[in-house]
């Protein structure tokens, strides 16, 4: 007698279970690889924001910083993405033209060396581009000192790579009429050119270049995470380029209060706090706790350079044509 009455019980757990699941929203967020890997912070940023949201924070990795970009430009109206996060100031003005973000609505005391105002786009880290080496070789002191030297380096693609399209804006900000002709002094330096940031600095790591493109807070991985003291950033006399990343809502979201929900939580401790561990950059606010130690140690540049927006936009493709006929000779 038991088995009739216990059949129907379960299947009617099973569908109220079933029903509970297809009513959980998701929210769907595009960013990059390295962002959403074990060791980014996409991991503990999806239980924390899981923990408070009762929705399913879905990061969705996509190659590196430039390509979220040129994948929107393809995809157009038609993105099931709620939010993009991972690119930045060189390319949101690209983005903005595109008609595809609105406004973000959040108001925060951010921790940024500039001021911010865009309505659209919300800072979430940000950091200096640096050539990182080891400690015990030779080092170069800037772009041109680079370019005259034998050292060997592992670069990424700026059609793809956020870092690549940096050193592109670095070159043409600090070297304003000198590009063309640095960029072919620097071709017999360059080892490769990767998709992304993940495959040049495996490449340096595994001894095949004597630096790689990266950021002055690369070095406080290794002093942190593996007590090794032996990667520095090198200091360049001109200055060093500075990166912000950014987060955008999609416009079309058919979960926008959700999606407004996440962009609130971006700038909250929950998130904030991750940054400096996992994405090895500096949070866009301090966290209570402060900077990690070893921070403190990490190479200042003697200048900051940084491009509006509108301006990287207006020279991006000039310095791409400059980067191509450079390495292709």
């Amino acid at each position: 007698m038991q088995k009739p009455i216990y059949l129907p019980v379960v299947a009617g757990l099973a569908l109220c279970a079933t029903g509970a699941m297809a009513e959980t929203p998701v929210l769907q967020v595009l960013t990059y690889d390295s962002f959403v890997s074990e060791w980014g912070p996409g991991p503990a940023i999806e239980a924390a924001f899981e923990a408070e949201c009762a929705c399913d924070l879905e990061f969705v990795g996509s190659s590196d910083g430039a390509a979220l970009l040129a994948r929107l430009q393809l995809e157009g109206p038609r993105t099931e993405f709620d939010v993009v996060l991972g690119l930045d100031t060189n390319l949101t003005a690209a983005a903005r033209e595109t008609g595809l973000f609105a406004p973000h609505g959040v108001t925060a005391d951010l921790d940024l060396p500039i001021a911010w105002t865009d309505p659209d786009f919300l800072p979430f880290d940000w950091g200096y581009f640096a050539f990182v080496g080891n400690a015990d070789d030779t080092v170069a002191t800037s772009i041109r000192d680079l370019a005259d030297s034998d050292l060997k380096i592992v670069i990424q693609d700026p059609r793809s790579s956020t870092p690549g399209l940096g050193l592109l804006m670095w070159v043409k900000d600090a070297y304003p009429g000198e590009a063309a002709d640095l960029w072919a002094a620097l071709a017999d330096n360059i080892v490769t050119v990767t998709p992304g940031w993940s495959e040049a600095y495996g490449m340096f790591l595994d001894g095949e270049a004597d630096a790689v493109l990266s950021y002055t807070t690369s070095p406080a991985y290794h002093l942190i995470a593996e007590e090794d003291a032996s990667k520095v950033a090198w200091s360049f006399d001109e200055g060093h380029y500075m990166q912000v990343e950014v987060a955008g809502k999609v416009a079309g979201t058919d979960q926008s209060e959700l999606a407004d929900q996440f962009m609130a939580f971006i700038v909250s401790e929950g998130f904030q706090s991750v940054i400096p561990t996992t994405n090895w950059m500096y949070p866009a606010v301090t966290p209570e706790a402060g900077l990690p130690e070893g921070f403190e140690t990490l190479m200042t540049p003697t200048a900051s350079l940084l491009k509006s927006p509108e301006d990287a936009a207006a020279i991006r493709d000039e310095a791409l044509e400059e980067w191509r006929n450079a390495l292709s000779q």
